[in-house]
């Protein structure tokens, strides 16, 4: 009679495996060279965004004021005193109020503007890279040059009020305290209306052919085929463009100070941006300028969440 001389005994479990490459896998990741690639961008960020803007939330509740270099002096603590006195400056609510004027016109315009414009210049056949081309143009000129043109045109004694004759309001555009700000909106929207182009012409290259060519079978016209089919396939771009121009039209301030002389007339084309150049740099309080900062900041990180969950839906 045999025995099994394994019974009884406890098997071998084999080699304990090494932790230090779990270990590194838990600190690293899966893909460690992704880190490396990724580093630069992260360290760009930490400089040229995070570390300003941490910096200004530090000024921002001190007593803060700019000295030569190597100079140590004291900036005691304020707390919210800062923010009371922006808070309570009529002159900040008015900017306040003239950059959602400004939104107002230039977000919706910029968004209807530029899907349209890419739609036409998706289905033009003959010349398709003049139009993009011209559209583009006005981006990528200097704002100086293009300041000049609109200057001449709406200037009192301008093309815009020969064409318009006795219905040329008066004053005129730009030194009309209730039309200058709309017209600095229109501006902008015409200039930065070929970048938003270009981002509509991408998203539409991502919509399939066969989708229009079943509409038009099942007799839908172009109107329907925009709605049913281009609008929701462009809906991320929406979201990109809806937030950019946001940003963009928030930090106002190269517009206003060409086109009305810095804000005119009598502060209704001021930006909070300008206010911010005012008080920070040509009257010397960082600490308000740098409040008033923080407010913009967190007005338009809320007004781009509203804005993504309207556009973007639910699925974003």
């Amino acid at each position: 009679m045999t025995t099994d001389s394994t019974v009884g005994k406890r098997r071998d479990p084999g080699p304990t495996p090494d932790p230090a490459p779990r270990r590194r896998s838990k600190l690293l990741g899966r893909q460690p060279l992704g880190l490396a690639f990724s580093a630069p961008y992260v360290i760009f960020i930490l400089a040229v965004l995070a570390y300003p803007l941490g910096y200004a939330v530090y000024i921002s509740f001190h007593d803060f004021f700019f000295t030569a270099p190597g100079v140590a002096v004291e900036r005691p603590f304020v707390g919210l005193q800062n923010y009371i006195q922006v808070l309570s400056d009529p002159d900040v609510g008015r900017s306040f109020l003239n950059i959602g004027v400004f939104l107002i016109i230039n977000v919706p315009l910029t968004v209807a503007l530029s899907l349209i414009l890419a739609n036409a210049l998706n289905r033009v056949t003959r010349l398709r890279t003049f139009f993009r081309v011209s559209y583009y143009v006005p981006y990528v000129t200097a704002s100086v040059a293009v300041v000049g043109v609109w200057l001449f045109l709406f200037s009192q004694n301008g093309l815009i009020n020969s064409l318009l004759g006795p219905l040329a309001p008066d004053p005129s555009w730009l030194v009309n305290s209730t039309l200058a700000m709309p017209t600095v909106a229109l501006y902008v929207t015409w200039k930065q209306l070929g970048f938003f182009i270009l981002l509509y012409l991408a998203a539409l290259q991502n919509i399939p052919e066969e989708l229009y060519e079943s509409a038009s079978v099942d007799g839908a016209g172009k109107v329907r085929q925009f709605w049913n089919i281009t609008v929701p396939g462009v809906r991320s771009a929406s979201v990109l463009v809806t937030l950019l121009a946001t940003i963009t039209g928030a930090n106002l301030f190269t517009e206003p100070y060409l086109l009305t002389g810095g804000g005119g007339p009598d502060g209704a084309s001021t930006s909070p941006v300008f206010l911010m150049y005012q008080e920070g740099i040509l009257q010397g309080n960082p600490d308000t300028a740098a409040a008033l900062g923080v407010i913009l900041v967190l007005g338009v990180l809320v007004i781009a969440l509203i804005q993504r969950r309207l556009v973007g839906g639910k699925e974003d």
